[in-house]
């Protein structure tokens, strides 16, 4: 399986993308804090898709799939706090990211469970 076919995979580097433009503009002092933390869990979404899809096995892909879904959760708190401390003014459209990111993971994790339980 191609992960860069998957549209989960491509949302999930748009949302890398947005997360490194916001964070981008995070205090100097958070460079080895919240922005390395918040950086680092936004690559790990779409490096588990990734890495599950080029794993020989369904059992290991929805593994993966987990972890990206863990890693997500990560991001979404970590936009929370960095609204929190007004390091960014509003975070409506990157929790709207967020929330279709986990929908298609959800949904990509459930099609593959149909397909191994036939």
């Amino acid at each position: 399986m191609d992960h860069k076919e998957l549209d989960v995979w491509k949302k999930s580097i748009e949302l890398v993308e947005t997360i490194y433009k916001i964070s981008a503009e995070f205090p100097a002092s958070e460079i080895y804090g919240l922005t390395n933390q918040i950086r680092r869990a936004s690559v790990s979404i779409s490096s588990n898709i990734a890495e599950g899809a080029g794993r020989n096995s369904d059992k290991e892909l929805l593994y993966f799939l987990n972890v990206a879904l863990g890693s997500l959760a990560e991001v979404e708190t970590q936009v929370e706090i960095a609204l929190r401390l007004n390091f960014i003014s509003t975070a409506d459209s990157i929790f709207k990211q967020i929330t279709e990111v986990r929908k298609l993971i959800i949904g990509f994790r459930n099609y593959i469970n149909k397909k191994s339980n036939h």
